[in-house]
This record gives structure tokens, sequence and C-alpha cells, in this order.
């Protein structure tokens, strides 16, 4: 098979991808994040035509099921700004979840279909019905800090047999970057081999030797933490990054922002927005990693990765 990308817009060569930001959310609702939802078409369109601006050709929207993921709306978004979007099936932590949520109680057997459906037959919308306009590319699991739980279990058994069926790329969620070896050692379980997943967050926990070891298993590398000052300045972030790099991880880096917050989207009035990534963070990599780091970061990184193979 000749590899390829699913994007919202339908399957593309990975080359035409361009730049990609590999982790976004242009839609996101969850009670772990109260007063933050991005529930506002008009605001998306905005958000992802600065974000265009700022040098960005392709994002991941990382918004899996139940949590607001609204396909249409997507394709739309995506058509008007010019700008390539991937979507996110799968599952995040179980935080993400009120209590009594279907999705829940769902079996492996279900969340399986479900998952494999999205990809192939049409992504769901919000109220259950499937567009066949718009399909998946990616599949996700979440964990919780230093936990794979039930849940987490049950959603990586059903990702292994969606990937199993497709192909498709996987994102696993670490909170604040733990248990990376280990949410590889389950998905390897279920049949979803290292040089297919990106590991989102990895760089909470920012140590370039394990990051190094990581990437020898073959497994992305998802940096996703700049404009978070509270948790580690960008400079942290970078070093990592580049220190990494030079002991064998620069073919296994990819680059996002993750904002995912009302309250950081400039078109809710907030700060810094998606700009922020591609006017602030990529200059910085590109004068202290060199031009080829920032290219393998941004291009063939993430193009390998989102491959369907």
């Amino acid at each position: 098979m000749t590899p390829f990308v699913r994007t919202a817009m339908g399957d593309v060569a990975p080359e035409t991808l361009g730049r990609v930001d590999y982790h976004e959310h242009l839609f996101q609702v969850s009670p772990l994040l109260p007063g933050d939802d991005l529930d506002d078409e008009d605001a998306a369109l905005e958000e992802t035509r600065q974000f265009a601006a700022s040098g960005f050709e392709t994002m991941v929207d990382a918004t899996p099921l139940g949590l607001g993921r609204r396909p249409a709306a997507t394709r739309r978004i995506a058509r008007a700004a010019g700008v390539t979007v991937v979507l996110t099936t799968g599952l995040h932590r179980r935080e993400h979840y009120r209590d009594g949520d279907p999705l829940l109680d769902a079996g492996v057997d279900e969340l399986a279909a479900a998952f494999e459906a999205d990809l192939v037959a049409g992504a769901a919308e919000p109220g259950g019905e499937r567009n066949p306009a718009v399909r998946a590319g990616v599949l996700k699991a979440g964990l919780g800090y230093w936990r794979i739980d039930a849940h987490s279990t049950r959603t990586i058994e059903a990702v292994g047999r969606a990937h199993a069926a497709t192909g498709a790329p996987v994102m696993v969620h670490l909170e604040h970057g733990t248990a990376a070896f280990e949410a590889l050692a389950a998905l390897d379980a279920v049949g979803v081999a290292a040089d297919r997943v990106a590991l989102a967050h990895i760089d909470r926990n920012p140590d370039p030797v394990l990051h190094a070891e990581l990437a020898a298993t073959g497994a992305y590398l998802g940096y996703d933490g700049p404009a978070r000052a509270r948790e580690h300045p960008d400079a942290v972030i970078l070093d990592c990054l580049v220190r990494a790099a030079e002991a064998g991880a620069a073919r296994r880096i990819l680059l996002g922002g993750d904002v995912a917050r009302r309250t950081r989207y400039a078109a809710y009035g907030g700060i810094p927005g998606l700009r922020y990534l591609g006017e602030r963070f990529v200059p910085r990599l590109r004068r202290e990693g060199g031009g080829d780091l920032a290219d393998a970061v941004l291009r063939r990184n993430p193009q390998a990765w989102l491959a369907w193979r």
C-alpha cells in the first residue's frame, strides 16, 4: 500500500502536508476544564487563520470521542482557512468523562468498532450520526499519572484492534510525561509497534537521556509544552529537544502547541493563541537547533508518523 495521510478533506500524500503541528484542539469540552470549552466555530476558524499565518500548513486535532469533537465543522474550517486538519478518534483518560457517559461502559468490541468506523466509514458527530465525508486519521489513548487503569487498558486494546484493521497511527496521552515505556509495552502487547506511536507530552518530563532511549525504540516524541512557563520555560524545552536530537532522537521528535483552552485562544480573547508556536518557538528552534533539525521536526517526522501503512 502506498503510504497516505487521512485528513478531514480526504487522503493525501504525506509529502504534501508541509509544516505540521502534531497536537492542537479546535473543539473540546471536558469536565476537567470548566469555563475553558472550545465550542465556537467562528472562533475556531479565526484561530486557525492565525495558525496558518504563523507558518503552519497542517494540524492534528487531538480531540477524541466524547469531548466535543465536531468533524463537519472542522472540515469547513479547514477549507476556509486553507489548512489541512487530521482528526482523531479513540478515548482520553477517564477523568475527562462525566459519570454516566456511555463510553465509560462500552466494552472493547464496541469501542474497537467505533474507532474503526471513525477511521473508515465516517467520523461520528456529537449527536452520534456518522459523517461519511469526514474521516479520522489518528487513534488515541489517554493514560493517567503513572497509571494505566482499567479504562486505559480497555482503550488500548480497542486501539490495537482498530490499528490492526487500518494501519492508522497512534497517539498516547502521557500525564506529565510519565509511564512512557509502560505505554509502549501495553501497545506492543496489542500489536501496535513503537514506530507507529507518538508519545504526547513527553516534554513535560524534560529528560533528554530518557527521550533518546524512547526514540531508540522507534517511538515518536511529542513536544507540546511551549508557552507553559508555569511548568517549564521554553528554554528548558528547547534545550531538551536539541540535546535529545544530538543523542540520536532527531528523526523522532514532533512539535505541537496543545493550547487547548478558551482562555489561551486569541479568538476567544485569551493569550497566547495558536500563533505562539510558529512565531515565538519555531524561530528559536531554527536558531539553536539548525535548519535541518527544524525541518525534521516540522516536516519529515510528522509526515512519517501520520502515514497509514
